[in-house]
């Protein structure tokens, strides 16, 4: 199923929808070395703790007891993930991302927007 509702899945880890997530950390992390480093407690803390918080909130949401606490957790995911994607852009318009690798992390979010929805709307079909 897509977004990470997979047959199979013991924990979060298993969450194609997290292990994407885990990928999205790596890249702007990876990114935001770049950044000026008077933008070290600005924009490069805010993208990363956004970044951040896409898999650990799918990780918190995972380990609840309710459908409806997991729905809530993944929202705030895809809340998060909105962040990033805002934040991208405001650091390609300054010169700190290439078009070439803000055009990658949009990909990466968009795709990743698209299996929280699909869990979302698994889980609350489900339950």
């Amino acid at each position: 199923m897509e977004g990470g509702a997979e047959v199979g899945v013991q924990n979060y880890r298993d969450l194609r929808v997290w292990q994407a997530g885990m990928d999205l950390v790596e890249a702007i992390y990876r990114l935001s070395q770049a950044f000026p480093t008077d933008e070290r407690f600005g924009l490069t803390s805010q993208i990363r703790r956004a970044a951040v918080s896409v898999p650990s909130n799918i990780a918190e949401g995972h380990a609840r007891e309710h459908t409806a606490e997991y729905v809530y957790h993944l929202s705030i995911a895809q809340g998060s993930l909105a962040e990033v994607q805002t934040q991208s852009e405001i650091a390609r318009r300054l010169g700190y991302l290439s078009a070439e690798q803000a055009e990658v992390i949009e990909q990466q979010t968009v795709t990743l927007s698209k299996q929280l929805y699909a869990l979302r709307n698994a889980l609350q079909k489900k339950g």
